[in-house]
């Protein structure tokens, strides 16, 4: 790809099965195309998404990175039909102990590669964000919503622990006590309750999505490409101080746990 000059080397986007890529200039915008099934994320969709969002270090002609989904909604997290992961997951996979842990840090490993991309990242938020769905969003460096929009964190009543990285994230974009009270309650809320504690930046009308979007990453693009990779690689520094004795390492192994000690049947499709 060519733009003023410059070439970008990231990688051939038009193999994906589970994203769309859109290029306006330079903002991309990647969308979760799993319609049929509220874009729920399988092994697929995230080995795509931390790919994608890990190839923008050599993307050069891009700035801004817009996360949307297809249909009617951002996402409905995990895909429960087909959870990331399972075929090495299950008794007799034949897969080693290494293999194992290695796929269960599959979701927090695609957060990772959205928060540390090279490049400002929107999440574009409408229908549902459940769960999964909402730890993708949180990683963005910037979230709009529909105010409609319907978030949830249902992996307690689920029986597992919400991993993907997504405890620590909201508890340092929320607070610990809202993020205790949305983790643990697993009640739903819109985007107008989402953006008075600070989980997105905006809550529009459905109508105005699009256009609040667009003009957003007009702005950030338009700005000193130098001085808004600068200052967010000085945004990440101060979140890792933050994260300090983080249990996200962890994430895969207590997902694991909570497996084998039987109290995640619904959630990884055993029921």
């Amino acid at each position: 790809m060519h733009r003023e000059g410059r070439v970008s080397f990231g990688l051939d986007r038009s193999s994906y099965r589970t994203l769309e890529i859109e290029r306006d200039g330079a903002v991309l915008r990647a969308w979760l195309a799993r319609p049929e099934c509220r874009n729920a994320l399988d092994t697929t969709a995230l080995e795509e998404i931390a790919d994608f969002f890990a190839s923008l270090a050599r993307d050069f002609a891009t700035r801004v990175v817009v996360l949307g989904g297809r249909g009617a909604s951002f996402c409905a997290g995990a895909d429960r039909k087909s959870p990331p992961g399972r075929e090495r997951l299950v008794a007799g996979s034949g897969a080693t102990e290494r293999e194992r842990r290695y796929v269960s840090q599959l979701g927090l490993r695609a957060c990772r590669a959205i928060e540390d991309a090279e490049v400002v990242t929107i999440a574009r938020v409408h229908g549902h964000a459940i769960g999964g769905g909402a730890a993708l969003a949180l990683a963005c460096d910037f979230r709009i919503a529909a105010e409609d929009a319907v978030f949830g964190i249902p992996e307690v009543d689920l029986g597992i622990p919400l991993a993907w990285g997504a405890t620590a994230r909201l508890a340092h974009e929320i607070g610990a006590a809202r993020a205790r009270e949305a983790i643990l309650l697993c009640d739903r809320f819109d985007a107008r309750q989402a953006a008075l504690w600070g989980a997105v930046h905006r809550a529009v009308p459905a109508d105005a999505l699009d256009a609040t979007v667009d003009e957003w990453a007009r702005r950030l693009a338009a700005k000193p490409e130098i001085a808004v990779h600068m200052t967010k690689t000085q945004f990440r520094a101060y979140a890792a101080l933050s994260r300090l004795g983080d249990f996200t390492e962890a994430d895969g192994d207590a997902l694991q746990a909570a497996s084998r000690l039987g109290v995640a049947r619904r959630a990884f499709g055993a029921d």
